[in-house]
């Protein structure tokens, strides 16, 4: 965990040694609980709009994508400015939201299927010689704990061309133990899973996955929220959501000044 005035740079050195970090006090217990509430009303809407038997059968039990669109509370991440420093320090200003999922992970006794997220994974699937173009920073809306499921890590697991044995990763594997309102900061490629909850509570938490601006974003956020809703927004939440990222559609589009093109340099 990170609280010293050089928590940045120490959170880069434990990313890149143990693959993950974690800082606490990020955000304060009043927005925690906001995120808390709107994660369920937009569960609601998205159970509505999907169906649930399309969630189950996807795997996609208690997973809250694209919750921007039925909740504004969520683009107020992209305005931290702790995240803004670690995507600056870790990646680049150019970088993009590659995805913001929400977690609602049921208790087990109350889980009424497998998910994905409960299997050891890589989020980015991509090893580049060293190359950092992903990195991951989960909100903990929930404490972290060994009865709720905390997320287990295998440290030193990231940026490997071979796959570490699943065997060897149960054994090795770490919970990440925090409390709400900390941040996980961690190498896309690093091996890690859900653990089991047994709380018989859901555990809650926000995934955002950052990439470099020419890896396309799981979701284009610029068509699912609408120009309208975008051009409202600061400038850095703009880039983030890959406004400035985008490809031209006609030569009318391409043939434009610097500071009127799709895909522009860092706007501040």
């Amino acid at each position: 965990m990170q609280k010293s005035a050089n928590w940045l740079s120490e959170a880069q050195t434990s990313l890149n040694t143990n693959g993950f970090s974690i800082i606490e006090n990020v955000f304060n217990s009043a927005f925690i609980a906001q995120s808390r509430e709107n994660m369920y009303l937009v569960q609601e809407k998205i159970i509505e709009e999907v169906g649930q038997q399309r969630l189950e059968r996807a795997g996609e039990v208690g997973v809250l994508r694209l919750m921007m669109k039925y909740h504004p509370h969520f683009l107020e991440y992209l305005e931290s400015p702790k995240i803004i420093d670690i995507i600056d320090k870790l990646l680049a200003p150019t970088a993009i939201l590659h995805l913001q999922n929400g977690f609602i992970l049921p208790s087990d006794d109350l889980k009424p299927a497998q998910i994905f997220q409960n299997s050891f994974h890589m989020d980015f699937a991509r090893v580049m010689n060293g190359y950092l173009a992903s990195i991951n920073i989960m909100v903990c809306i929930d404490d972290f704990s060994l009865e709720n499921g905390a997320t287990l890590v295998v440290p030193g697991s990231h940026q490997q061309m071979v796959a570490p044995n699943r065997a060897e990763m149960a054994t090795t594997a770490v919970p990440v133990i925090c409390p709400a309102g900390s941040i996980f900061v961690f190498d896309s490629t690093l091996w890690h899973a859900a653990g089991t909850n047994r709380s018989g509570a859901d555990r809650l938490a926000i995934n955002h996955q950052f990439t470099r601006s020419f890896f396309k974003p799981q979701i284009d956020y610029v068509r699912a929220l609408g120009e309208e809703t975008i051009l409202k927004l600061p400038p850095r939440s703009q880039q983030l959501l890959g406004y400035y990222s985008r490809v031209p559609a006609s030569l009318e589009q391409f043939y434009q000044p610097e500071e009127t093109r799709y895909y522009r340099r860092h706007q501040g």
